[in-house]
């Protein structure tokens, strides 16, 4: 372990997109782009789980050149562009064919996922980029966060994903840390 922290092996986002989505709740985002190294801890995140789950691109089974990389073997880096302005950080989980993903939301430097990729540089340059073959990575730095202060709760703006999939617990975020 050096300064920044030990790098999360790609096993660790071969799990459950749930227990993956909980678990980087602490860990560290670094990017070390250019010689400068920026780094701060994830303070929110969102479960995207399956094709069965109506808010997530690959809802109902679709497959598109965008959310390919949903299917992939976790810990692959899925950027994308909303509204023509804001690139989002998600990193694929699980097994190869399972379209699972975290969006990463929140960092103690930077809040909301568009802030987010902004403060770190990322771009669509990182979508398709091994989590640990690039300069964009989570780390450990052994940093623990009691259960009882990571908050659960449904997702924010997936209104049009339905009742059942809008109320899905599926929103992790640091107690204190996001209003």
């Amino acid at each position: 372990m050096n300064k920044e922290g030990i790098v999360l092996p790609v096993s660790f986002y071969n799990r459950s997109t749930i227990v993956v989505a909980r678990d980087l709740v602490g860990k560290s985002l670094l990017n070390q782009k250019i010689g400068r190294i920026i780094q701060s801890l994830i303070t929110e995140v969102e479960a995207y789980d399956g094709p069965n789950d109506l808010a997530s691109h690959a809802a109902n089974g679709r497959r598109t050149a965008r959310n390919e990389i949903m299917y992939s073997s976790g810990g692959n880096w899925y950027v994308y562009l909303v509204y023509g302005l804001h690139y989002l950080l998600n990193i694929s989980c699980g097994p190869s064919g399972y379209p699972a993903a975290v969006l990463i939301r929140s960092v103690v430097d930077a809040s909301g996922p568009g802030r987010l990729t902004k403060y770190f540089g990322i771009d669509r340059s990182y979508n398709n980029q091994s989590v640990n073959k690039s300069s964009l990575v989570i780390v450990d730095q052994g940093f623990s966060i009691s259960k009882k202060d990571i908050i659960v709760s449904p997702r924010i703006g997936v209104d049009y994903a339905g009742e059942i999939w809008q109320q899905k617990p599926f929103r992790f975020y640091w107690r204190n840390m996001i209003k």
